[in-house]
């Protein structure tokens, strides 16, 4: 299954998200694509807000991995950009990936490899103004659900 929406403004993003957010569990992988300054982190942001985690979320670009353990899931926050050259092989990735939380990927292309073959790929293009053009498509079982899912609410 893959659809595409439009994102009207920053409120439209952050309803997406706490939208999503309430049936996100354990386990469950987000991977998002799309350009620099399309609103990933903001994403992101929106989120983790929807899991009830507090406190600043920022970009991880250059820590590879921020946690965020106050929310209803502990959220795994991933920017796999500096990972184009070098790849994931020995960082441990896995232990996120296969966690008791919720893991957000930005640039997953670049890590792709790693991935499970569970999770909802989201692309996000920006659109005239403050307009985002948003892609989703979900890989295996679960992902599908999620997918599934935003379609009946989205589609």
């Amino acid at each position: 299954m893959s659809e595409d929406f439009i994102w009207q403004g920053e409120a439209a993003t952050q309803a997406f998200a706490h939208y999503l957010a309430s049936y996100l569990k354990a386990g469950d992988i987000i991977c998002l694509a799309g350009d620099l300054g399309a609103g990933k982190t903001t994403f992101t942001r929106y989120l983790a807000e929807g899991l009830g985690i507090t406190g600043n979320i920022k970009s991880p670009t250059f820590t590879i991995i921020r946690e965020y353990q106050t929310g209803r899931l502990p959220l795994y926050h991933m920017d796999a950009y500096r990972l184009e050259e070098t790849g994931a092989e020995g960082m441990g990735l896995e232990e996120y990936l296969e966690g008791d939380g919720l893991t957000v990927i930005e640039w997953p292309q670049f890590i792709e490899e790693e991935l499970s073959t569970n999770y909802l790929w989201l692309r996000i293009n920006k659109g005239q103004d403050d307009e985002r053009i948003v892609h989703f498509e979900g890989f295996g079982p679960r992902g599908k659900q999620l997918a599934r899912i935003i379609e009946e609410e989205y589609g």
